[in-house]
């Protein structure tokens, strides 16, 4: 049996940054585990711009931005593996995995960092009327068509969902030669950027129609129609409503899923609303020296996000497998994190203030659309922070700085609270 100190399921951007974080911290046994042909993840297909503004300060394509961390994994002699799929990791971090040249073979690692990413919601779960006809793709299929296989999946278009990817697609699909014509949203508001709705839709004169729903698909073979309705509040077509689109392609753009059943079956702790594990502030799960980030630990809308919280969960396992990660444990107390009043989730869900960093990053989205708003931080029931929005959307995740300082003044303290009010 192989032995490193950090195995990394993923070499997408989350297990890259995390990778370069740990090497760059101490850690020298590092092994990634990638499933695809190469290195890089989700980013191979995207390769419209918009990536790298925080991280790098420009504007790069998703494959630029990719490159950059696979070359400082190349550079830091950082050994992988590809086309290899992780089959079981067990509580007591023993990896199994298989690959066509190794057959199966087993890793046993002292830390663990999950960065697997996410998959699309598929058609199967939505429940859509109509018959069940080609020409129906998930947004990233199609993206993948597209941008590495040099496929054209239709000519002409309707799209459901409006999340970025969705956004993007009617932009991609355009720009082939297309005819996208309309994006429907089921939510009274879009699941993607703001930026994306003007550059993808508003530009290229795609309306968007939101409280909006497929309701039947026609076509034997192929795609030949598409239904949509108008929803009421609770999501239920309204009658008489119906619009017929002619049309021979469906995309769908209607939520991702974090792929955590490996996760799952080693015994981590699942927050039921993003679908990720639990993490402290260290991004350490309920299980001793596994560690999660990235799109597995929640759905981020920017790459430089995800390689930032990689980053900690890097340092935080390199902290670990040195033994320091634990020291003065024994004297923190927990501190859990809370979201009410319009605040879905945050990440972390705890935090041990003994642990933190001078700075900690907790990361959220709100449950609706809100305008002129505050975003109000308690410790306990006394309210310490507070910050004015215009506007606060679920497409667009959010964070709040809370220092290590700020929870030393309160060293009883139990609770911090995430809550969205009108009033200052």
């Amino acid at each position: 049996m192989e032995k490193y100190d950090i195995v990394i399921i993923g070499g997408g951007p989350a297990g890259l940054a995390a990778a370069i974080a740990a090497k760059n911290d101490g850690a020298d046994s590092i092994l990634i585990l990638e499933r695809d042909r190469e290195l890089g993840g989700i980013l191979n297909q995207c390769i419209h711009n918009g990536f790298g503004l925080h991280t790098f300060s420009e504007e790069l394509t998703g494959p630029e931005y990719a490159q950059r961390f696979i070359d400082q994994v190349k550079a830091l002699g950082i050994p992988y593996l590809l086309n290899t799929m992780v089959m079981d990791i067990s509580p007591d971090k023993c990896v199994t995995a298989m690959n066509k040249t190794r057959g199966m073979f087993t890793i046993q690692a002292k830390a663990i960092i999950l960065a697997m990413g996410c998959r699309e919601r598929a058609r199967g779960a939505l429940n859509i009327p109509g018959y069940r006809p080609a020409g129906i793709f998930s947004a990233g299929t199609a993206q993948r068509l597209v941008n590495m296989e040099g496929y054209l999946p239709g000519r002409n278009v309707v799209i459901l969902g409006s999340g970025d990817i969705g956004l993007i697609m009617a932009r991609r699909m355009t720009l082939e030669g297309a005819k996208v014509q309309v994006v429907a949203e089921l939510m009274p508001y879009s699941g993607g950027l703001k930026r994306n709705i003007v550059q993808c839709l508003d530009d290229f004169h795609i309306p968007l129609k939101l409280s909006h729903t497929v309701v039947d698909i026609r076509g034997k073979e192929r795609v030949e129609q598409v239904t949509l309705a108008q929803v009421d509040t609770n999501g239920r077509p309204i009658l008489g409503t119906e619009e017929t689109y002619d049309c021979d392609t469906l995309l769908l753009s209607v939520g991702l899923i974090p792929e955590n059943e490996l996760s799952a079956g080693m015994g981590v702790l699942m927050n039921p609303v993003t679908a990720g594990p639990k993490v402290n502030e260290s991004l350490e799960t309920n299980i001793e020296g596994v560690f999660a980030c990235g799109n597995v630990l929640h759905v981020h809308d920017l790459v430089d996000f995800v390689s930032q919280e990689a980053a900690m969960a890097g340092k935080s396992a390199a902290a670990y497998v040195r033994g320091t990660h634990r020291q003065g444990q024994e004297n923190s107390k927990p501190v859990s994190i809370k979201a009410q009043q319009g605040v879905r989730y945050t990440v972390p869900d705890t935090i041990r203030p003994a642990y933190m960093q001078d700075k900690l990053t907790v990361r959220f989205r709100v449950g609706s659309v809100f305008k002129n708003c505050y975003v109000s931080v308690y410790f306990d029931q006394e309210r310490v922070m507070q910050k004015k929005r215009p506007v606060l959307a679920p497409g667009e995740m959010e964070s709040f700085t809370i220092t290590r300082q700020q929870l030393q003044k309160y060293p009883d303290l139990g609770t911090i609270t995430f809550r969205i009010e009108q009033d200052a």
